[in-house]
């Protein structure tokens, strides 16, 4: 079972126009009654070099140094101790989910799904309750088993807790692709995918040791509120 673990560009087209010398006046001809030789407008100057932020906006991108990259992305999910936000989910059979998602550190997770999906996705702390409320089914996990670590540690280090693959980035986001073996059923494969701005976490992937992948996108994210408790409890139908 394949776990549910989670730019607009704007183009600056700036032009130098120089200014277009009207044709000069027609030279009185050596003969009276000939017709006048027109002269040639004059040709545009050249465009002149851009300067000042119309040049800074063409600046060559130049890609986040990867030590650059983990080490924000370690800060960054250390530094979260709550979230509450929307999630889109596409399934690997292409289907696609979504809902509420509520973290409380350290350990605690919920993963509410909207209607028509009835699965839930609980963590107290310590097991993680995959639920279905349609089947009345409830499957259990110890967290370490899962990918869900990276949300739910205090302190995040995947230099120390992963093996780092790969690390790229672009304008629009900074990805850093993970390794952990300790997953339930061997080992998965996870992209963190960061906007470059603000490096807030915006999108994760897995790809679990059946090769199945799963994508989340967080929208709407708020680290300010705490979500209630009691949404972290795990119950028997």
């Amino acid at each position: 079972m394949a776990f549910t673990c989670m730019v607009a560009g704007i183009c600056m087209v700036a032009s130098a126009s120089g200014s277009h010398a009207e044709p000069a006046p027609p030279r009185p001809s050596a003969a009276v009654g000939m017709p006048a030789t027109p002269v040639p407008p004059a040709a545009d100057p050249a465009p002149a070099p851009p300067t000042g932020s119309v040049a800074a906006a063409i600046k060559p991108f130049v890609p986040m140094a990867p030590e650059v990259a983990v080490a924000k992305a370690n800060a960054y999910l250390s530094s979260i101790t709550t979230m509450i936000g929307d999630f889109v989910q596409i399934g690997a059979d292409g289907r696609r989910a979504e809902g509420r998602l509520f973290v409380q550190k350290p350990g605690r997770l919920r993963f509410e799904y909207a209607d028509p999906a009835t699965l839930e996705i609980v963590a107290d702390g310590t097991s993680v309750a995959v639920r279905d409320r349609k089947l009345l089914t409830q499957d259990m996990y110890f967290i370490k088993q899962t990918p869900l670590k990276f949300l739910l540690s205090d302190k995040v280090d995947l230099n120390r807790d992963t093996k780092i693959l790969d690390v790229e980035s672009d304008p629009t986001a900074v990805s850093i692709l993970i390794e952990d073996g300790s997953t339930l059923g061997g080992t998965s494969r996870i992209k963190l995918v960061f906007d470059p701005a603000k490096f807030t976490l915006k999108q994760w992937q897995v790809t679990d040791p059946q090769g199945y992948e799963t994508l989340v996108s967080l929208f709407n994210i708020d680290t300010s509120k705490k979500p209630d408790p009691n949404l972290f409890r795990i119950n028997n139908f």
